[in-house]
């Protein structure tokens, strides 16, 4: 046996009905709330990442001065993560390039002659070793030209093994995670089908008179 075709057309309607029927704050409440959790569970799930840093700094010959070892410290910073400089580093990490390409970043400051070489990986050794690779291959490849550039390139801080992870934390996420529920909830309550005004009520105007009608009242 169907349905009542006239029933099954106002399902939609008792749906709308107790939508618009909710608080406005219940939509920011749940998207809050769902964004927390998920936001938390995803710093739970993920795996830990971990960063070390060393530097290294460029140091004038005799025959230079600060100003040009200023400079190429920013050159050396721009090779640190090129092909030539990683294929000697990745023998002393002992990983392969593509790991160094995607877990290496460096740093120059305009002010001082230095390069800072970052690391990042899920093993906190494994993050200070390719770091201090990284450093040692760059700083012998820049030595090897040091009799035309007349700069020096020497290690200035070893990276030393993480002792915290540098990824954010469940916490952290879960507050991001409930920031984004709570806007989306924002939006959803501006787009949220509102209760329409009720119908004006419309004044009722007599049917005309019928002959015998009249034909009695006269």
């Amino acid at each position: 046996m169907t349905d009542n075709p006239i029933r099954t057309a106002g399902r939609p309607g008792t749906a709308l009905a107790r939508a618009r029927a909710l608080p406005p704050w219940s939509l920011l409440a749940a998207g809050t709330l769902l964004g927390g959790v998920l936001g938390g569970s995803y710093g739970v799930l993920k795996t830990p990442e971990y960063t070390a840093t060393s530097y290294v700094i460029a140091v004038p010959t005799e025959q230079s001065d600060p100003a040009a070892a200023l400079g190429f410290a920013q050159a050396y910073g721009r090779v640190a993560t090129q092909l030539a400089v990683l294929g000697d580093a990745q023998v002393w990490a002992g990983v392969p390039v593509s790991t160094l390409r995607e877990s290496v970043r460096t740093a120059t400051s305009p002010d001082a002659p230095m390069v800072a070489v970052t690391a990042t990986s899920t093993r906190p050794d494994l993050a200070a070793d390719i770091a201090n690779a990284v450093s040692r291959s760059l700083t012998r490849h820049a030595n090897d030209t040091e009799g035309s550039t007349h700069v020096e390139l020497l290690q200035f801080s070893r990276a030393i093994r993480p002792t915290e992870a540098s990824s954010a934390s469940a916490t952290v996420t879960g507050l991001v995670g409930a920031s984004a529920g709570g806007l989306l909830g924002g939006l959803a309550l501006l787009v949220r089908p509102r209760r329409s005004p009720g119908a004006a009520p419309t004044a009722s105007v007599p049917g005309p008179a019928t002959a015998a009608d009249v034909h009695g009242q006269l």
